[in-house]
């Protein structure tokens, strides 16, 4: 007689003998417990929940050749003005960067490439920007298209539109997700993402400050060029504004307004480094600096161009808040 049996005929007893015992399961009564071990073995196990798949970047492979004629600076190419001028005008950013300025600046390494109206040549700034720090040997870049009314980051590059930074803040992807590797070594780009009617809301919002937050400290080495919407015409950019510390302010030599200029700049008071980029300046000659714009900011400084005038690009001028 098994364990089982016996428990179940001893209850039986006391039952008999007038003592309360409780119900026990019939079957469990009779079963021996060799059956209880086959049920065991035939009983399927149960399924471990399947993991949640592990995101990363995509690769995209850029035509070199082809952004090389529309005048973007790539690596490997012959050298040339345009690529000297943007290692003039990246040396500071750079030194702010890495914190080895005059002062500190929290997120130093986020830039802001902006522009007062369209059409003054931020997203050309921003790519090529982006492509001549990627030729640093101490850093690495990534580009964000924060242009989230009109991106062309993308377009610009040859590539199709693709989920991004709204994405991120309205937490459908991550970063690691969304994030393009490229064939430019040490070149990432994060799209601008699907249009979103909020998305001037999703740029102030808290998960935005903690993106920010978490990019700018994540990698030491890291650099990220954002590609903003002009100011004066957009909040959006005078929100993101609000989280950089570096903004390069594009002004389109002989065509932006003085008035544009300074309504502009007094829109981003608050970040501590504002330097301004001469597009399209003239120049008087192969080595020859170009002319000057002496705007009288005040604070600012005045604009003072350098550069040869090739391309797109004219100058630099630099307006770091004292």
């Amino acid at each position: 007689m098994s364990l089982i049996e016996q428990a179940a005929q001893r209850l039986e007893q006391l039952r008999q003998a007038g003592v309360v015992v409780p119900e026990i399961d019939a079957d469990l009564a009779v079963a021996s417990p060799g059956a209880h071990a086959a049920a065991a073995r035939v009983a399927p196990a149960a399924t471990p929940a399947p993991a949640a798949p592990v995101q990363t970047s995509r690769m995209v492979t850029l035509d070199l050749d082809a952004l090389m004629a529309k005048g973007i600076v790539t690596p490997n190419a012959p050298r040339s003005f345009i690529a000297d001028q943007y290692r003039v005008i990246k040396r500071p950013l750079i030194t702010n960067a890495t914190n080895r300025g005059e002062t500190a600046v929290r997120h130093a390494n986020l830039i802001m490439v902006t522009s007062a109206l369209s059409g003054e040549g931020k997203s050309f700034t921003s790519i090529n920007l982006a492509m001549s720090i990627a030729a640093e040997l101490d850093h690495t870049v990534m580009l964000v298209d924060a242009d989230v009314a009109r991106p062309s980051v993308l377009k610009v590059l040859g590539l199709e539109p693709a989920p991004g930074l709204l994405e991120v803040l309205e937490g459908k992807a991550d970063v690691a997700g969304t994030l393009l590797r490229t064939n430019v070594d040490k070149l990432t780009i994060l799209p601008s993402g699907t249009p979103h009617p909020k998305a001037t809301e999703l740029l102030a919002s808290e998960a935005m400050a903690a993106l920010l937050d978490d990019i700018a400290t994540r990698y030491a080495d890291r650099i990220v060029i954002f590609d903003s919407p002009p100011l004066l015409l957009t909040t959006e950019s005078r929100v993101l504004a609000s989280h950089m510390g570096q903004i390069v302010v594009v002004v389109h030599a002989g065509r932006t307004l003085q008035a544009d200029v300074q309504n502009a700049l007094a829109t981003i008071e608050a970040c501590p480094i504002r330097l301004m980029l001469l597009n399209k300046a003239r120049a008087v000659g192969k080595d020859a600096y170009g002319y000057g714009y002496g705007y009288g900011y005040g604070e600012y400084g005045y604009g003072h161009g350098y550069g040869y005038g090739y391309g797109d690009v004219g100058a630099a001028t630099s307006a770091p808040k004292p």
